[in-house]
């Protein structure tokens, strides 16, 4: 349960952050309800995988996933075009998630 866990509170804060970019600096105040639905859900559910996982294997597997969704939201979405050093610091982010899930003994395998 704790991966569907941090699934859903992986998409929960992908809504957020979206929702939260739409407002344009908040000059647009609609999707201020899917930024308080989808960080409600993100915080609810991180609460529930910390229950079975180091806060901070979880805080990092969160983050790091949420970013590289962001981006790709962002680049298909909000036309955000990150540039090669920024691509780099995505697949080194990657890297740190696989390394900890695959190798770290604090991790659920």
């Amino acid at each position: 349960m704790t991966y569907l866990y941090l699934f859903l509170a992986i998409c929960g804060e992908i809504v957020g952050t979206s929702a939260l970019n739409a407002t344009q600096g908040f000059r647009h105040w609609q999707p201020l309800i899917g930024v308080v639905l989808g960080y409600a859900v993100a915080f609810i559910f991180l609460a529930l995988v910390l229950r079975g996982m180091p806060m901070g294997i979880a805080y990092a597997i969160w983050s790091g996933v949420g970013i590289v969704f962001i981006t790709l939201i962002g680049y298909l979405f909000f036309d955000q075009h990150p540039d090669v050093p920024a691509l780099l610091g995505l697949a080194l982010i990657v890297a740190g998630v696989i390394v900890v899930n695959l190798f770290s003994k604090t991790v659920i395998h």
